[in-house]
């Protein structure tokens, strides 16, 4: 693994057309073994974007079915399924080989004016500068946790609510580039949310002695990003049971305005042994 910079970031997102609406796509590798669940979101938004330039994309549903290797580079497929004058849709799957990875339906629609207009308001958390910064920050991908909440920490007990700083320092201003790299950020908290409330267990166990993973991930873009700026991501976890754990989350910029929004279904389960029964 070789240090992290906002060109390796950006360098994911640019796809290699290989056919018609087929591309090929490196990875950024993390060091864990496994492709990380945001970057296959984030070249599902990019993906989405090849089927209508001239709109944005509005929600991005993925299933992830298998972990990808780092190693191997990604065979991606765009699947049209309408293109009109405000909306167009599109599937797009991720593979590597004969092994489908990720699939995600993707939404796109143009620029209206407003019909009616209400959003959330921003929850009241130090600001960026208040905050520290956590394990997961590194290179031009800042976060910070607003708070005293140590999600790694398996006897740090708290609810299962998150606040969590983040950008990507040198991003481009670019539109899709701004979607798909906070597409990227929304991964990684959720499980983590969830474990909060409950004693013994904690971020730090994942794949050591609980078994972890992303299963659905959907966002929705409600206004445009631009991922070089701080953005608050305020989750809370909404349930844990059965192995599995659900949560959404609200992504505001640093003067309040509500941006995006995302729900997640995960697991967490403890691992299973390797021995011989």
């Amino acid at each position: 693994m070789t240090a992290l910079t906002i060109e390796t970031f950006v360098g994911a997102l640019a796809l290699d057309p290989i056919g018609d609406d087929h591309f090929r796509a490196t990875n950024i590798d993390l060091g864990h073994g496994v492709i990380f669940g945001g970057q296959l979101l984030a070249q599902s938004v990019i993906a989405g974007h090849t089927v209508a330039p001239d709109k944005s994309v509005k929600t991005v549903h993925t299933v992830f079915a298998r972990a990808g290797a780092p190693a191997e580079p990604l065979d991606i497929a765009v699947d049209r399924m309408h293109s009109g004058r405000a909306m167009a849709s599109c599937t797009v799957t991720i593979s590597q080989g004969a092994r489908l990875c990720a699939r995600s339906q993707v939404l796109l629609s143009a620029d209206e004016d407003d019909c009616i207009r209400h959003a959330d308001a921003a929850p009241a958390v130090p600001g960026p500068d208040e905050s520290r910064a956590a394990g997961e920050s590194g290179g031009p991908w800042e976060v910070r946790i607003a708070g005293d909440a140590d999600v790694n920490d398996p006897d740090a007990v708290g609810p299962p609510d998150l606040d969590v700083w983040t950008r990507f320092v040198g991003a481009p201003a670019d539109p899709a580039v701004g979607q798909a790299l906070l597409a990227y950020a929304t991964d990684g908290f959720l499980i983590g949310t969830a474990m909060r409330p409950h004693a013994g267990v904690g971020q730090s166990q994942a794949h050591v002695t609980l078994s972890t993973g992303v299963l659905s991930h959907t966002l929705t873009f409600h206004e445009p990003v631009d991922a070089g700026e701080w953005m608050l991501l305020s989750h809370h976890s909404a349930h844990a049971g059965h192995g599995r754990c659900y949560g959404r989350a609200n992504v505001f910029r640093e003067d309040g305005t509500l941006i995006a929004s995302f729900v997640q279904d995960a697991m967490i389960r403890p691992m299973q042994s390797n021995s011989p029964l």
